[in-house]
């Protein structure tokens, strides 16, 4: 070889290395790739993807994501995971009607399909956000074997862990990408369980590495006795019952509300639950929908001008009319062992009903389905918000074990509540963050979003931090999707929130 051919020759390695170095490989599947979506008719304002990964072969345990790259910088904005609650309740409740990258806008007819336009409060402008259906049996997720619909906290986790080394295998781009694991309501249960799991695989040295940098849950059952004690408080501080009934409970109970001991503690529990029982649950400031046969809604021109207000906002589509099977139990904290589903309660509890319409008439169509690469019915099953297919248990005891491991490894956690949630209701939250125990170094205080108070902050060392959003019910970035996005965003770049 000359010297002249040896010189090309090793430029030609040099450069291939340089393109080798500079130039992320990209191999998420192209079978995976969204390109059209019944209902919308316009561009996608960044990829998507949506498929199964297979977690178990022999049974053909499978769960569904659908996974939108964020719309500003997918190379280097964040990853972040999302998980719906129930148990049972699908992530499409999630892209739906809280942050997906479209609102969805009732068809003219009931069951037809819904017109979807691009949602400008979407937490895919800041972030790629896997939304995954699990565990198995719930949403589009299945399994080939039954036996798999039997499950709970430590196996989901574990699922769930594999799904996400399985999913950067498939999309190696995204390894090195700052990930966050996020959810609302029973994946207040969810988070921080995957969570340790994968900061166990991490120290294991698991391959691939992923890059966990936090979570961040919504509204979150945490512990039985912090959730139990949290609702009394709420409804007296929110006016709902009376001084006199707060002071007679209190002293009966002990303030210990969760486990009542006596005939008389429970007789004046009986009682706060007789005045709040037609709220609901779900926001206090909405109207409450008590069957389906209700006449009642929100745009009845015969209600006041400020009701009808109530259940508006800047979205196409209101928030929903009746909301269902977001959090479990009924008014009650989240106890060890079996847990029912809200659609296994619906013969011994009065639930609050629901209208999904939009969501259902969307997932259940064929052509939808086909689009974004879910099984039809006869394999997956019927889609639904939240499924009775599962048999759950709560096998994983109180969270806060979990919040302090992770917490003091490093890792940050943004806990935040809407404040007039009654289900999971924000004192219980604040309760539980406060007893970690960790020193306070942003006291107490109002956060802004133009120019207007939007909630209040407190951070606690260890990157621990609890905030509310002023107004919002039990699922915040349906109702104030303006905030929502702006704490988000915020809080994910690290800025002073």
């Amino acid at each position: 070889m000359t010297k002249i051919h040896f010189f090309c020759y090793l430029t030609t390695l040099i450069l291939i290395q340089i393109v080798l170095n500079c130039v992320p490989i990209s191999s998420a599947p192209e079978a995976a790739i969204v390109t059209k979506i019944p209902g919308f008719d316009g561009s996608f304002p960044s990829k998507h993807y949506s498929g199964y990964v297979n977690i178990d072969e022999a049974h053909g345990r499978k769960l569904f994501y659908y996974f939108v790259e964020s719309e500003r910088n997918p190379q280097t904005d964040p990853i972040v995971l999302w998980l719906n609650g129930g148990p049972g309740c699908s992530s499409f409740d999630g892209f739906v009607y809280e942050h997906g990258p479209f609102n969805f806008e009732a068809g003219k007819s009931r069951g037809s399909l819904p017109t979807l336009h691009l949602n400008p409060h979407a937490w895919s402008k800041v972030s790629s956000i896997i939304y995954l259906d699990s565990p198995a049996g719930v949403g589009f997720s299945y399994s080939g074997n039954e036996s798999d619909y039997k499950t709970g906290d430590l196996k989901t986790a574990s699922d769930s862990h594999i799904f996400l080394l399985k999913w950067f295998e498939l999309y190696p781009e995204f390894q090195s990408n700052p990930f966050y694991i996020t959810g609302e309501s029973y994946a207040g249960i969810y988070v921080p369980t995957l969570a340790y799991e994968v900061a166990k695989g991490i120290d294991a040295g698991v391959k691939p590495v992923l890059n966990l940098k936090g979570y961040m849950v919504g509204n979150g059952v945490t512990d039985n006795v912090f959730d139990g004690n949290a609702l009394v408080p709420f409804v007296h501080g929110m006016g709902l019952i009376s001084d006199q009934l707060f002071e007679t409970v209190n002293s009966e109970c002990n303030g210990n509300y969760y486990n009542p001991t006596s005939e008389n503690c429970e007789g004046n529990l009986a009682k706060v639950d007789q005045e709040i029982r037609d709220l609901n649950i779900y926001d206090i400031l909405e109207p409450c929908y008590h069957d389906t046969s209700s006449s009642i809604r929100i745009e009845n021109t015969k209600l006041p001008f400020s009701f009808r207000k109530l259940g508006e906002t800047e979205r196409p589509l209101p928030v929903r009319k009746r909301m269902f099977g977001r959090a479990w139990p009924f008014r009650a904290p989240v106890r060890d062992g079996f847990v029912p589903t809200w659609p296994q309660l619906l013969n011994s509890e009065s639930v609050p009903c629901t209208d999904d319409e939009v969501a259902d008439a969307w997932l259940n169509n064929e052509a939808v389905r086909k689009a974004i690469h879910a099984e039809s019915a006869n394999v997956a099953g019927k889609w639904e918000l939240c499924t009775e297919r599962i048999r759950f248990y709560h096998d994983a005891g109180s969270m806060i074990k979990y919040h302090k491991n992770l917490t003091s490894r490093g890792y940050r956690a943004l806990i935040f509540s809407g404040d007039h949630d009654m289900c999971v209701p924000y004192t219980g939250s604040e309760a539980w963050t406060r007893s970690v125990g960790y020193k306070i170094v942003d006291e107490w205080r109002p956060w802004t979003v133009k120019d207007q108070v939007a909630g209040y902050i407190q951070g606690y060392e260890n990157n621990l931090t609890f905030l509310t959003i002023k107004g919002a019910g039990h699922t915040v970035p349906e109702y104030k999707p303006v905030e929502a996005l702006e704490f988000y965003s915020r809080w994910l770049e690290g800025r002073r929130v």
